[in-house]
């Protein structure tokens, strides 16, 4: 899941899926967090090889900020 602030909410992500009475993920899921690109440049050095799409295997050549650029005419 590519996420701007995938570093923060990633911490505690499978604890609130479980404490819910409406969310479940099969056992077998793997949910790799990620963040996009552009707003990678503004975290912290740490996050940048944790959650770089460069990183993760299969992420291809992607940016992870195309919603955010399809928003630019209704803003």
């Amino acid at each position: 899941i590519i996420y701007d602030v995938a570093c923060q909410w990633s911490v505690n992500f499978h604890d609130r899926v479980d404490q819910s009475y409406h969310l479940s993920l099969p056992q077998s899921i793997k949910i790799l967090p990620a963040i996009g690109k552009f707003h990678l440049s503004a975290h912290k050095l740490p996050c940048f090889a944790r959650y770089s799409l460069n990183f993760i295997t299969g992420a291809g050549h992607i940016d992870g900020e195309i919603l955010e650029t399809l928003w630019v005419p209704f803003n």
